[in-house]
């Protein structure tokens, strides 16, 4: 009898259009909803380039006597990095010095000879013929010395020429050529890539080249450094498009000094914030809950008579970018949305909003 009057005061409290509160719900954290700027992140591939790559080669011929680097090594620029035999071109260069010494002398004596001559010719009686013979003895002496000393610095670059230099500061990327090798003018000897200021080149869509620009937010990351993310800066927009693939070339540099470990041939990505000129309602997508059928919904919090209450919003969503959701449909701007603690929330019931 005590179980069927309980019945009853049940039914009767259904019957009344009474609700039974629910239990009250943890503490839950919340964001307000709010409109702003969509912002779409488009995330593309490339690879790390260098701004600067070459293959050094001698300028003139001879046998490698010396090879100062190896593929890896890293080089300033001025650094010796292959030295050939220079012993024939150093007897050559004695031989025209010693030409060039000879001249100069005998350009001495031709002087000498001339003032004397000029000076106590008209006591002497010194024809003038012979003080003409003298000046035009000097001007080839003259002329001599030039060519002599001419072949002197020519024969000295040749001996310089015999230390083949970076042009650049680098690394040394390939090496071609091994100890006691003859090689020729133009023989590729070692490939030198420059580290300094890398560029990132990427092929982007077509689609974005109108709403792409040179301040368009960049951040670089690689996938040999997944937890280092670099500032980037736009430093070209190529136009020229790929039929093919309808891509364009984005080149970006790095705002910040790159790590050390990144190196030219690197696979690289990018994110791209592309302005899409629209505003939206957007909330945190911590807010979000996604069902298996596809439904996605939020839950609002409403404050009203002193207690805060839960209900389930359902929702059609747009882009995301920086924790956010653009919300397309189903939600307002200035609403309170639970981003924390919103698991196991049931319609109706009373939170604690911290």
């Amino acid at each position: 009898m005590k179980l069927s009057v309980n019945m009853f005061t049940v039914l009767l409290t259904v019957a009344s259009g009474l609700s039974v509160t629910a239990a009250k719900a943890g503490p839950v954290g919340v964001d307000q909803s709010r409109t702003q700027a969509v912002v779409q992140v488009v995330l593309v591939s490339g690879t790390v380039t260098s701004p600067q790559s070459a293959v050094l080669s001698p300028s003139v011929g001879g046998l490698i006597e010396r090879i100062d680097v190896d593929a890896g090594d890293r080089v300033e620029k001025g650094d010796v990095v292959v030295a050939l035999d220079r012993e024939l071109d150093m007897l050559d260069l004695e031989r025209v010095r010693a030409e060039e010494a000879q001249a100069s002398s005998e350009l001495e004596d031709s002087r000498r000879r001339l003032a004397e001559a000029e000076r106590v010719g008209p006591e002497r009686g010194i024809p003038e013929t012979q003080i003409k013979s003298l000046r035009a003895e000097v001007v080839r002496d003259e002329a001599a010395l030039t060519a002599a000393a001419a072949a002197a610095r020519q024969q000295a670059a040749v001996v310089r020429r015999h230390d083949v230099r970076a042009p650049f500061a680098g690394v040394v990327s390939q090496r071609f050529s091994d100890l006691g090798e003859w090689v020729s003018p133009g023989d590729g000897l070692i490939e030198l890539v420059a580290t300094d200021a890398l560029r990132f080149d990427f092929r982007v869509p077509q689609t974005y080249s109108s709403r792409i620009d040179n301040n368009t937010e960049v951040v670089l990351s690689l996938d040999a450094l997944p937890d280092v993310e670099i500032p980037g800066r736009i430093q070209a927009i190529v136009p020229v498009k790929d039929p093919g693939a309808r891509t364009f070339l984005l080149r970006v540099v790095a705002e910040s000094e790159t790590p050390v470990a990144v190196t030219p041939g690197m696979s690289a990505r990018a994110n791209i914030r592309v302005d899409t000129g629209r505003e939206a309602v957007v909330v945190s997508r911590d807010a979000l809950l996604l069902y298996p059928d596809g439904r996605k919904t939020v839950w609002v919090v409403d404050s009203e008579g002193g207690e805060a209450t839960v209900r389930e919003q359902r929702v059609e969503t747009g882009a995301e970018f920086d924790g956010l959701v653009e919300i397309r449909s189903g939600l307002d701007a200035g609403l309170a949305v639970v981003t924390r603690g919103n698991e196991a929330l049931k319609t109706g019931q009373v939170v604690q909003v911290r």
